[in-house]
């Protein structure tokens, strides 16, 4: 799956109209918030925990409108747990929200 910049556009352009310090806000708020749950599941000691942290994840995409990372997620959910390949993925994923660079002033720490 491709990171498709276009789906987290449209969601913020409509939750945010023609604000765009309010789009920043909420794309570095939406950032922060996968990167959080992708370091719950690199850090999941047991199944349970894995799969709360990629049902968060999944939830987080959808209220977004992030489809491909849902879609990601939802695999984790309901795949292997611990699935190194498909960390990589997820975490592809999120770098490419990063690499879109539109976190006002370019700052993400």
């Amino acid at each position: 799956m491709a990171y498709d910049p276009g789906a987290l556009d449209k969601t913020l352009a409509a939750a945010a109209g023609d604000d765009p310090a309010l789009v920043a806000e909420l794309r570095l708020a939406f950032f922060r918030s996968a990167q959080r749950h992708v370091s719950s599941l690199h850090n999941a000691v047991n199944d349970q925990q894995w799969q709360v942290a990629a049902w968060r994840l999944k939830g987080l995409a959808a209220s977004f409108g992030a489809t491909d990372l849902m879609a990601l997620a939802s695999e984790a959910a309901e795949g292997v747990p611990f699935s190194r390949e498909l960390l990589d993925r997820i975490d592809k994923a999120v770098a490419g929200f990063e690499k879109s660079g539109q976190f006002g002033g370019g700052e993400l720490g």
